[in-house]
């Protein structure tokens, strides 16, 4: 399975599939000014095909340079 990252939001790090079969962006977190706690909002994603166990979809954007960040 191959993800096209051209396709994701400039900011997305992650792609995943969920239980329920739906892909999603996850981008950095925000951090709430004078918090303890964090916030992401997932991003409808394409599937890319895949059909695998969800939670094996995980994947991390490559770096621009070809490395995983």
């Amino acid at each position: 399975m191959n993800i096209d990252w051209k396709v994701a939001p400039k900011n997305a790090r992650w792609w995943a599939v969920d239980a329920n079969g739906e892909a999603h962006w996850f981008c950095e977190p925000d951090i709430a000014a004078f918090t303890d706690f964090w916030f992401s909002e997932p991003i409808d994603a394409p599937s890319f095909g895949f059909d695998g166990d969800w939670r094996a979809s995980l994947t991390e954007r490559p770096s621009r340079f070809g490395l995983v960040r």
